[in-house]
């Protein structure tokens, strides 16, 4: 015989181990749809040279796997993503002066893209921000692209060639020339040596032109010269407090805003208030301060490289890119 109070416990602590159950059970699926967004969550949290590796690494497994189940070679399957030699072709996917870079030939030719992205982009994201990375990145692909198309209709070399272009090749190219330009005293240890970002940079555009006459891929090489030409230009040009790709960054913010949900503001009456000229002080703005703590920092930069700096120079550094 069981006593009463035996079976009452034993009740009371099946209702326990019920409610510990599906408390698990709740906690398991919550943890379930968490790990269903958790790579989205990173690629959003992710930085720009993050996101561009992925995108380019997701592309080139779409067109590998795409070709092998429809039963098409690669060139047919990116048919018309790939940027054309011939003028008429590419008026008809004009898309293509951008899609072409995110487009390659086998996994080496993507691996040791990326692989330079990665490296040389760091370098980068540690002065500028990410929208003017994107932008070098994007117009070194336009820049090489034009150049290639030009070539192809220019010079005798190329006559009577059917070609197109693809490769992140140019686009990489502008990032490695654009900050050994603007920083050619930074060290980088290659190896077991350490060299300096503007002879690294150099020896990879002597490389291309060297190659050039003999190598089956003349017209790569020309589109990797014009994503070094547009780097360097680049470069100079902030070098000298001319921006010249402000207008592809408004273009990218106007594209942004697109796809952004427009929310409607409530109407404000403002009312101007005039003020005493008495009360006018002439002091410099704490942003013309700023600004100018940012460029000696940069002229540093030019003059010893990265390494010659601070930790608290770095540290500003780093939180000037971010705010920016």
């Amino acid at each position: 015989m069981i006593p009463i109070d035996g079976i009452n416990n034993k009740r009371k602590e099946y209702r326990e181990n019920k409610n510990v159950t599906q408390s698990r059970a709740k906690s398991l699926n919550k943890n379930k749809i968490v790990n269903t967004n958790n790579l989205t969550n990173q690629f959003k949290q992710a930085n720009i040279v993050f996101k561009l590796i992925a995108i380019n690494a997701l592309v080139f497994f779409v067109v590998y796997l795409g070709s092998f189940f429809f039963k098409l070679s690669p060139s047919s399957f990116v048919s018309w993503f790939v940027l054309p030699t011939d003028l008429v072709s590419f008026l008809k996917q004009p898309w293509s002066i951008i899609t072409y870079a995110f487009l390659h030939a086998g996994f080496w030719h993507v691996f040791w893209n990326m692989y330079l992205l990665y490296w040389f982009g760091t370098y980068v994201l540690n002065l500028f921000s990410p929208k003017r990375f994107l932008t070098i990145y994007l117009l070194g692909a336009i820049s090489g692209g034009l150049l290639y198309m030009l070539s192809y209709n220019l010079f005798p070399v190329f006559n009577n060639l059917n070609s197109s272009l693809l490769g992140a090749s140019a686009a990489v190219l502008a990032i490695v020339i654009f900050i050994a330009t603007y920083t050619p005293n930074t060290v980088v240890r290659i190896f077991m040596f350490k060299i300096k970002l503007w002879q690294f940079g150099l020896a990879m555009v002597l490389l291309d032109l060297v190659q050039l006459p003999s190598s089956g891929n003349a017209g790569g090489l020309v589109a990797h010269l014009g994503g070094a030409l547009f780097g360097y230009v680049y470069a100079t040009q902030l070098a000298k407090g001319n921006d010249i790709g402000v207008w592809f960054e408004d273009i990218m913010d106007w594209f942004s805003n697109q796809f952004k949900p427009r929310k409607k503001r409530p109407f404000k009456k403002v009312h101007r208030t005039a003020h005493k000229a008495s009360s006018r002080v002439n002091k410099k703005s704490p942003q013309a301060e700023y600004q100018k703590k940012i460029d000696t920092i940069l002229d540093k930069i030019g003059k010893s490289g990265y390494d010659s700096l601070t930790k608290a120079e770095k540290d500003f550094l780093f939180k000037a890119g971010k705010d920016n």
